[in-house]
């Protein structure tokens, strides 16, 4: 299969798996992932602004306004309980990460208090936005817009549960990150609140530089000095610090050196989950640092990885040819099944490296919106 059918059947996959609500499910065939949520759909949605798909991103952001005035007492009642000093109810105070495609929430224990989600479906409508010129969506969904920014205001500091729904007692570099991507990329689209949303942005870049570092580079965790895939979002694409900037480029040094196996990214050092099999939407990301950072033939090199990584069904959330903890495997198989695939996240990371690489057609990546 060539690249240019690769990128077709990425798209193919994620507009069959989109909802008529406009949720994009995680994996159509892994029972724990098939929900949507936040964080994975939005990069999803930049995929397809990316592929000049802006109807599917569309109707993904449609959604997530959905969801939020869905829950907007939830999340009132949320702020109000923090700022009266009251934020000790768990997972069940706050809203939750991920969703049915109709925008409930999802029964079950699970690592639901998360923030990211939330700064990262503000930077992807900015995005969408820019890539699309659909300037009216902002004011169609100004109500959760502002609610989103009240919620992430009061609640940033907050200990929550990581991208990887684990660690919910700690802080993490990578989702203030997010919310800061989200916040500052949006206050030029709310501009009554540009004021406050760039002091904002500014405590939160503050106190991630002044207590998320150790050593010269950002920590997984405050408390926790081991490195995580995840602290790429922190320059590509949230911007906290740029792509060269010192900090960031020690921490892409310990990444590459304890966390990449030939051109698979693993998540962390002690990741058990399957194994701790290498990730290739983390690999892209790798990827799309690198050609940030003008290390193009290495970001090709991830590219052509993640092409042989394709399987009948499309790309999986993990591979195993490198497990950091083989023993954990069978565990994870005997419970869930095998490795989610497809998984759309996967399909959209490559997608965007593919963008980054200039692969894509031009009719693709510079498509209009037209209502």
């Amino acid at each position: 299969m060539t690249t240019a059918a690769r990128i077709d059947e990425s798209l193919r996959i994620i507009l069959k798996h989109q909802a008529a609500s406009g949720a994009y499910i995680a994996s159509p065939h892994f029972r724990p992932y098939q929900y949507a949520w936040l964080r994975d759909g939005t990069f999803t949605a930049y995929a397809m602004n990316r592929a000049g798909q802006h109807d599917s991103a569309r109707r993904f952001y449609r959604w997530c306004d959905s969801v939020i005035r869905k829950y907007a007492d939830k999340a009132r009642a949320a702020i109000a309980a923090v700022q009266a000093g009251r934020s000790t109810g768990g997972n069940e105070q706050f809203l939750h990460t991920r969703y049915t495609v109709d925008g409930d929430e999802v029964a079950g224990e699970w690592g639901s208090f998360q923030l990211d989600g939330y700064g990262t479906w503000l930077w992807g409508l900015a995005e969408h936005v820019r890539l699309s010129s659909d300037y009216g969506l902002v004011q169609e969904l100004r109500p959760s817009i502002d609610l989103t920014l009240d919620y992430l205001r009061t609640c940033w500091q907050l200990s929550n549960y990581d991208c990887w729904e684990e660690v919910g007692d700690r802080q993490h570099p990578a989702t203030m990150a997010a919310i800061f991507g989200g916040v500052t990329a949006i206050a030029g689209h709310v501009p009554q609140r540009a004021a406050e949303l760039t002091f904002l942005g500014s405590s939160i870049r503050r106190f991630v530089i002044e207590s998320g570092t150790a050593d010269g580079k950002f920590v997984k965790s405050l408390g926790n000095p081991a490195v995580d895939a995840s602290l790429l979002w922190i320059a590509v694409p949230f911007g906290l610090v740029g792509a060269d900037d010192p900090l960031m480029a020690r921490t892409v040094a310990a990444i590459e050196r304890e966390l990449l196996a030939g051109r698979g990214v693993h998540r962390y050092a002690t990741d058990t989950y399957y194994g701790g099999g290498q990730w290739p939407l983390l690999s892209a990301w790798l990827g799309w640092y690198h050609v940030r950072t003008g290390r193009r033939a290495e970001a090709e090199d991830i590219f052509r990885w993640i092409e042989e990584q394709w399987l009948p069904a499309g790309l999986p959330e993990q591979v195993q040819e490198h497990l950091l903890a083989p023993d954990a495997y069978g565990y994870w198989v005997a419970k869930e099944g095998t490795p989610a695939v497809p998984l759309l996240w996967s399909h959209a990371m490559y997608v965007v490296l593919a963008a980054e690489l200039g692969l894509l057609a031009p009719a693709r990546s510079e498509g209009q919106h037209k209502d």
